[in-house]
């Protein structure tokens, strides 16, 4: 075989040393050199190589012609303009929660299928009951049920005292709850971890809801809080913040102050929220994606229901476009450029995700300083749960953004 190769190989005469060629030719008999036999050797193993790569390549080629018609189409399509089809799919909890994250996160998803559990009792879920015991244990307070600017409010304050460094300082509380309830429940256990943990004052607005009241109200009161307590404290001083549906009223109440001529607080909060809205949620992807995996519900349809429009399904925002700045403040690039410094929380799962997201981004391009955590794995509003590491974690990051950013 390699006597062969030798006679075939191309140009193999012109690579042989005239000396040797001279010899073969007079009839002498004389034998080649071993340098002449080490590069016909040479020359032949490399033509091998170049045979042996050849017949490779063409078995793979083969091959992947036999698993292309083999291949199975995906099961997930998608549309000319790009919307994604996705098949039916299991999504365990996530691999990088804490061990009391992933128990925390599938006891919401069972507790997120049971009707019974979501009722509310005095302005408290069923659910969120357990929660608010334990953190009436794990942080000392002191209560009073008073109004503000005539407006009611729960003024909180720790049992160990307000500390010195926050004598002159205050934080406003708006509550979550879809602007359909959760007062005194979710104000609570948004302000006791806050005023026990960093001893400072929260003053816990009960604001105006839906569907006995309608947009401004809201935010009227709010101002109503403000505008007294600036009384007392400086402007920077202050800090507002809130969780769903408090921190959209958060952004919102921001907006108003601008429009009605009060001075911007020192910092906020926006937490479990954004500030943008849309005609089925707080709009983006996670519209689509976070109900089943955060709350156990069927996301939102595509194509909708019903037309998508410029109103929000809310009953408190029922007429209000969601295109008005003093409603979703990202809508106006003059408004959000004058927020003050804005700490912005959620969580993979939570169905708030995109629009918090992208209002941070949109702070970031206009300028205003502004902080985005995100928690992997959790839900709307996780940091409830007083036990969970993570809730812990957001309240680290919640008391020192303040304590950054307010005067003293």
């Amino acid at each position: 075989m390699e006597k062969e190769l030798a006679i075939d190989y191309p140009n193999r005469s012109s690579l042989a040393k005239p000396g040797l060629r001279r010899a073969a030719n007079n009839g002498s008999g004389a034998k080649s050199s071993p340098q002449g036999e080490n590069e016909m050797k040479t020359r032949n193993a490399r033509a091998r190589g170049v045979a042996k790569a050849m017949m490779i390549a063409l078995c793979a080629l083969a091959a992947g012609a036999a698993s292309a018609q083999d291949r199975k189409p995906s099961p997930v399509k998608v549309d000319p303009d790009g919307t994604v089809h996705a098949p039916a799919m299991s999504v365990p909890v996530s691999s990088l929660l804490s061990p009391e994250g992933k128990a925390y996160m599938a006891e919401h998803l069972r507790q997120m299928q049971q009707p019974e559990l979501l009722v509310q009792k005095d302005g408290v879920p069923v659910f969120m009951e357990p929660y608010l015991a334990r953190q009436r244990v794990l942080f000392p307070h002191d209560k009073v049920d008073t109004k503000i600017g005539g407006v009611h409010v729960y003024d909180y304050t720790p049992k160990a005292g307000v500390a010195p460094e926050n004598r002159n300082r205050v934080l406003i509380n708006l509550h979550g709850g879809g602007f359909m309830g959760c007062f005194q429940g979710c104000g609570e256990l948004e302000s006791l971890p806050l005023t026990s943990l960093g001893r400072v004052r929260v003053v816990a607005v009960d604001y105006r809801q839906g569907p006995e009241h309608r947009f401004p109200a809201a935010s009227e009161d709010v101002a109503a809080v403000y505008r007294e307590l600036l009384k007392t404290y400086p402007a920077q001083n202050i800090g507002i913040y809130g969780c769903s549906a408090g921190g959209m009223l958060t952004g919102m109440s921001v907006a108003w102050f601008q429009a009605h001529g009060l001075p911007k607080p020192g910092a906020i909060g926006i937490f479990c929220a954004g500030a943008t809205l849309s005609s089925s949620g707080f709009g983006g992807d996670a519209d689509f994606f976070t109900g089943p995996l955060g709350d156990a519900r069927p996301p939102a349809p595509w194509p909708p229901v019903r037309p998508v429009s410029d109103s929000s399904g809310m009953p408190y925002l029922a007429g209000a476009s969601i295109k008005d700045p003093l409603v979703s403040p990202t809508a106006s690039d003059a408004v959000l450029s004058q927020f003050p410094p804005t700490l912005l929380i959620t969580a993979t799962r939570g169905f708030e995700l995109s629009s918090t997201v992208y209002t941070h981004t949109q702070l970031v391009r206009l300028g205003v300083e502004a902080d985005l955590h995100v928690w992997e794995g959790l839900f709307h509003g996780f940091f409830y749960n007083a036990d969970v590491p993570e809730s812990r974690q957001a309240y680290n990051v919640m008391l020192k953004f303040f304590d950054k950013h307010l005067g003293r």
